[in-house]
């Protein structure tokens, strides 16, 4: 606390710089705070901690730690730092977190001297740094704003602090407290212009220097938090409800597509083929997939019958805690600065590359839209073909664990009517679609048989269970058969043309392989049954809008951005020059014309352009001397009425009286104030008539006197009526 001998003003200094530093640490352990990565007992230390120094500050009453005690504390916390590190967390980002928060304690309440005040500054810029590691949620925006206005308030009157006690001389205090409050007007006028500048050139060194993936500091980015919504299995009998959160998945761009026309495109993840009777997972092998020379990935597939719609599209994800790739169907190549990309027998792609986790790619696909003529014309594979005529992953696609013989009966009956495998797997589809409810309650009784419980006793589920009762029934008929897991559609944010895809947007669905046709999709979950969740609104669409600019001008700003970006820069520099240009020659050619027409007129009438020339000549005389006639005019006119403005008109008579005097020998020096300059005369009768011009001539500058004024000309006269005798 300042000392009560302080003035006013160095008080409100004192006073302002506390609190401004205790709102940048407050700052700084709000961004790392919401990042969601501290434990509980760290954030209940600090948020407590920060409770008391706040009621200290309103309060106004000082606390200090002895500082026998500050270096007993400080040694015992550098002995828990290691024990944490080594054993207690073992992470090396986690330890040192904890080690800021509880220095941040520690010099809360012991900081006496200017060096202490500086190392909470340094803790508060290390809490932020630490929460920049750990989230990349454009929520670190608003706590980074709040910090960096902090942080110039605390350094201004930080500065303004240390002048203070070091200047020998001190500024008379206005009675009142108008200075401190002038002082704290000013103040909140300058920091957010400041902090908006340095943020501005920041934005401008960002965007300029050149970008290197180094990736220093993602090495210690933990992977606690990351969304799970996605799974590369499927366990079904599990109880309580499924959480659908509204959190957002990824963000897709399709090329052309600015009215949301694939809403409902599936977006495809990994197809799963082993199924144990309550677990589904995949087995299929890995192979790297070649770089082309283009820089693409480019998975094999044969060709497709049906009508192909070629899409390209653009994908941003957001941290998932996967290396699957989501895609749609039948992709054609894949772009993204991965070193090493693999696909499965299945059509998956994934990313191998530990170095660059999947956040950005670009990619093609056919979505193929088979006809049911055609697929109905396919010979369909019948349960009488030999085993060893089917591939290994059609082999696995048939595999079946111990089953009740329900199943294959229902399925049998449903697709009793059916001549072919597509028209059995589309009566499935359809049959589960009507006779079944979708919930996302899982039950209260752990079924020994899923499927069976599903499909005779409970007769509602969410898409899993729908997804799975189709696989099973079909590999019943014989038909091979897998189910994927990826997402569904989105919502179409029409101010970046792009599809929001959100957790509630996984979803499970069907693959069966028809003989001649490939594998075909089919989604046996009601799609009437499904949860509405309505369109978003317009306040939720631009906040999107502005995350989905942080994340990818921002976090995924990279050498590709940078090079997008100078492209653009220049390409609108040369079109402002070539607009630039032609409108300068357009304005060339108006003058030149114009010239040309006004040198023709002067040939063929010389006498009328010589009268213009005259009065144009005339007129820019009487222009450049009108100025300082008006000003003549309005001086003389206070000379012959000095009553009507004393100040000015004793200003001019005086002046009149000195240049009088000068010529007579008496001149005025500058630095001679108007007493001064009489005294300095030593004729008698001079030295009197000056003395009193020059007492009229202050009453009727300084007191404004009018009739001072008036007697200033008959004086001036008198004066000069001497000088002639």
């Amino acid at each position: 606390m300042p000392s009560a001998a302080k003035s006013n003003t160095l008080w409100a200094v004192e006073r302002y710089f506390e609190v401004m530093l205790y709102l940048m640490v407050l700052s700084g352990f709000a961004t790392l705070a919401e990042t969601g990565q501290l434990d509980p007992s760290s954030v209940l230390l600090v948020i407590a901690a920060l409770t008391v120094r706040g009621y200290l500050l309103i309060a106004q009453t000082e606390f200090v730690i002895p500082e026998q005690w500050t270096n007993y504390l400080i040694l015992l916390l550098a002995s828990w730092y290691c024990a944490d590190l080594f054993w207690i967390s073992g992470k090396f980002l986690v330890a040192t977190v904890h080690l800021i928060l509880a220095l941040l304690v520690i010099r809360l309440f012991t900081a006496r001297r200017d060096r202490d005040f500086v190392l909470l500054a340094i803790l508060a810029f290390g809490l932020v740094l630490a929460a920049s590691v750990l989230t990349v949620d454009s929520t670190f925006l608003i706590g980074f704003s709040g910090f960096l206005l902090s942080t110039v308030a605390t350094f201004i009157l930080f500065d303004m602090r240390r002048s203070a006690d070091a200047a020998l001389i001190h500024a008379r205090e206005k009675v009142g407290r108008s200075a401190a409050h002038q002082m704290s007007t000013a103040l909140a006028r300058l920091i957010p212009v400041l902090a908006l500048t340095i943020f501005l050139m920041t934005l401008a060194i960002f965007f300029v220097l050149p970008r290197l993936s180094a990736g220093y500091l993602s090495a210690y980015a933990s992977p606690a938090g990351l969304s799970t919504a996605f799974s590369d299995r499927v366990e079904l009998g599990r109880l309580g409800e499924v959480q659908q959160s509204s959190s957002v998945v990824m963000h897709v761009e399709i090329t052309g597509d600015k009215k949301g026309a694939y809403s409902q495109l599936l977006w495809r993840g990994v197809a799963l083929n082993q199924f144990d009777g309550s677990t589904w997972s995949n087995n299929e092998r890995q192979v790297i997939l070649p770089r082309g020379s283009d820089g693409r990935f480019s998975p094999l597939l044969g060709d497709h019958p049906g009508h192909r719609r070629p899409i390209e599209y653009r994908v941003v994800v957001e941290p998932l805690g996967t290396n699957v790739f989501f895609l749609a169907a039948r992709p054609r190549w894949l772009e993204g600065a991965y070193h090493m990309v693999t696909t499965d027998a299945a059509g998956a792609l994934y990313d191998l590359d530990r170095e660059h986790p999947i956040g950005l790619y670009q990619a093609a696909s056919d979505l193929i839209t088979p006809l049911a003529s055609e697929l109905r014309v396919g010979a369909g594979l019948a349960k009488t073909n030999a085993s060893s005529s089917l591939s290994r992953e059609l082999m696995s696609a048939l595999q079946l664990p111990g089953l009740d013989p329900r199943i294959g009966n229902l399925a049998r009956e449903v697709t009793a009517k059916s001549h072919n495998d597509y028209e059995r797997a589309a009566a499935i589809e359809q049959y589960l679609r009507a006779r079944y409810r979708y919930t996302l309650d899982l039950g209260h009784v752990q079924p020994k048989d899923p499927i069976a419980y599903f499909l005779f006793e409970r007769k509602r589920g969410h898409c899993e269970y729908f997804a799975s009762a189709m696989a099973v029934m079909l590999r019943t008929l014989g038909i091979p058969s897998r189910i994927v897991n990826g997402f569904r559609g989105g919502d179409f944010n029409d101010i970046t043309s792009q599809y929001v895809v959100r957790m509630r947007n996984a979803h499970s669905w069907v693959e069966a392989y028809l003989a001649d046709d490939g594998w075909i999709s089919f989604d046996p979950t009601p799609a009437n049954n499904l949860l509405n969740h309505g369109r978003p609104s317009r306040i939720l669409l631009y906040l999107d809008a502005a995350a989905s600019f942080w994340r990818e001008w921002l976090i995924n700003y990279d050498f590709q951005h940078q090079r997008v970006l100078g492209q653009q820069a220049t390409s609108s520099s040369h079109h402002v020059f070539e607009y630039t240009r032609a409108w300068g020659q357009e304005q060339y050619d108006v003058l030149l014309a114009w010239a040309r027409r006004l040198r023709r007129d002067m040939t063929t009438a010389p006498k009328k352009w010589g009268r213009i020339a005259v009065a144009l000549l005339f007129e820019l005389l009487v222009g450049l001397k009108g100025g300082a006639l008006v000003c003549k005019s309005s001086v003389l006119r206070r000379a012959l009425r000095p009553e009507r403005a004393p100040r000015n008109s004793a200003t001019l008579w005086y002046e009149r009286m000195t240049r009088t005097l000068a010529r007579r020998g008496w001149r005025k020096l500058p630095a001679q104030t108007p007493t001064e300059f009489a005294r300095s005369i030593h004729e008698a009768e001079l030295n009197r008539a000056v003395t009193e011009f020059t007492a009229r001539y202050e009453k009727a500058r300084f007191a404004e006197s009018m009739d001072d004024a008036r007697r200033l000309p008959e004086l001036y006269q008198a004066l000069s009526s001497r000088r002639r005798d």
